[in-house]
C-alpha cells in the first residue's frame, strides 16, 4: 500500500498520496470521523488492486464468536476483542498492513503489556481472518505480524512444594483442583469444565474431554489413581451440582484467587496453574515413564513434542551416549547414588 497522508480541508476529511510518477493526489473523503476517513482512504487507495474491499474486522470477529458458539475461544475473543477492535475493527481485512501490526505491538508494549498477551490478540486476530477466508467472506487472510515467542517458562515443583501446596490449600474445592491437575495432568480449563459424567469410579477412569468436537487440546482419558480416588469419592458423596470442582453449589470459574493464596501461604516460589501440569509431566519422566506414554498422559498428539521438554528428566536420558564418550572405551554409564564408577 501507497504512503499516505490524512488531513482536514475546509473543515472535511482528505487523503493525499503520491503516485508513483511522483505525482500529489488528494482527495475528498465522505467521512464524518477519523477512523471513517482511515477506512475510506484505505478503500480508495487499495481499490485498484483489491475492487472487493469486503467485510470489517468487526463483523468478522463478530462471526467468528458467534461460530465459535461455547468453546473457550468465543470467551477468549470477548476479552481480546476489547483491546484489538479499536484499533482494527473499522478496518477491512485487505486494509490491514504490517505497519498496523508493529504500531499495535509498540502501543501495546508502552502500555506495559507482555508480548505474550499481545501474541494472544494478535493471535485471535489471526484466526479470526484465517476463519474468514475459510469460510469464503473474504479473497485472503493478511499476514499478521507478531513479536516473537517468548522462550517456554520451566517452573517445576519439588516433591516438598507439592507437599507444601496442598497441605496449604485450605479450601476444599482448591485443594481438590490442585490435586487434580497433578494427578491427571490436565490443564485448568479442563478441570473446572469436568463434570462427574465423565468421572467413572468404578472403572477409576476419568474423560477429560467434554466431546468429540472440542476443545481436546491436552484433553486425554487418564486412570484415577489412589491419591485421587479418596478424594473423589468424598466429592461426589458431597457434590451439589454436576461439577467435579464446585463452591456454593455451582461451577468454578477460577481457582486464581485461591491458588495464589495456596502459594501463598505455602512459602513456595511464584507459581501457576498450568505449573501443576509440567510439574506432572517431569514426575512421570523422573520415575521412567515412556515418552510415549507421557504423551497420551499429557494429550500431546506429537510425541517429539513431549520428548523436547521432558526427555531430559528421564533417568536414562544420553546415558548410552555418554558411556560412549568414555577415555577408556564405550562402556554402559550406570545411576549411582553418591558413588565414583570405577
Amino acid at each position: 500500500m501507497r504512503d499516505y497522508r490524512i488531513g482536514r480541508l475546509k473543515g472535511r476529511f482528505v487523503v493525499m498520496w503520491n503516485e508513483d510518477d511522483g505525482r500529489r493526489r488528494r482527495y475528498r473523503l465522505e467521512a464524518h470521523t477519523a477512523k471513517e476517513a482511515e477506512r475510506e482512504a484505505r478503500d480508495l487507495i487499495l481499490r485498484t488492486t483489491a475492487p472487493d474491499v469486503g467485510m470489517t474486522v468487526a463483523q468478522i470477529w463478530d462471526a467468528y464468536q458467534i461460530e465459535m458458539g461455547q468453546r473457550r475461544q468465543a470467551r477468549k475473543l470477548d476479552q481480546t476483542g476489547k483491546n484489538v477492535l479499536p484499533v482494527f475493527g473499522h478496518l477491512a481485512a485487505s486494509q490491514i498492513t504490517k505497519d498496523d501490526c508493529r504500531s499495535y505491538v509498540e502501543t501495546r508494549r508502552a502500555d506495559g503489556r507482555k508480548d505474550s498477551t499481545i501474541r494472544t490478540e494478535l493471535g485471535c486476530l489471526r484466526s479470526s481472518l484465517l476463519w474468514a477466508h475459510a469460510a469464503e467472506l473474504i479473497r485472503k487472510a493478511p499476514a499478521i505480524e507478531m513479536p516473537p515467542a517468548p522462550p517456554p517458562r520451566e517452573r517445576y515443583l519439588t516433591r516438598s512444594e507439592v507437599n507444601a501446596l496442598m497441605a496449604s490449600a485450605i479450601d476444599p474445592h482448591i485443594r481438590l483442583a490442585i490435586l487434580l491437575m497433578l494427578t491427571t495432568a490436565g490443564r485448568s480449563g479442563a478441570i473446572l469444565e469436568l463434570t462427574w459424567d465423565r468421572v467413572d469410579l468404578d472403572r477409576r477412569i476419568i474423560k477429560l474431554s467434554k466431546n468429540d468436537i472440542g476443545p481436546r487440546k491436552g484433553r486425554a482419558t487418564v486412570p484415577i489413581n489412589d491419591s485421587l480416588m479418596a478424594a473423589l469419592q468424598d466429592a461426589r458423596n458431597a457434590a451439589l451440582s454436576n461439577y467435579v470442582v464446585e463452591w456454593g453449589g455451582g461451577q468454578v470459574k477460577s481457582i486464581k484467587t485461591g491458588f495464589n493464596a495456596a502459594v501463598k501461604r505455602a512459602e513456595i516460589e511464584h507459581c501457576t496453574p498450568h505449573d501443576l501440569r509440567r510439574t506432572a509431566g517431569r514426575f512421570m519422566a523422573e520415575a521412567g515413564v515412556p515418552i510415549e506414554e507421557i504423551a497420551q498422559y499429557l494429550g500431546h498428539t506429537n510425541p517429539n513434542v513431549t520428548r523436547s521438554t521432558y526427555s531430559q528428566f528421564s533417568p536414562d536420558y544420553l546415558r548410552h551416549a555418554a558411556g560412549s564418550l568414555e577415555l577408556d572405551g564405550p562402556r554402559l554409564v550406570q545411576r549411582t547414588r553418591g558413588k565414583t564408577l570405577k
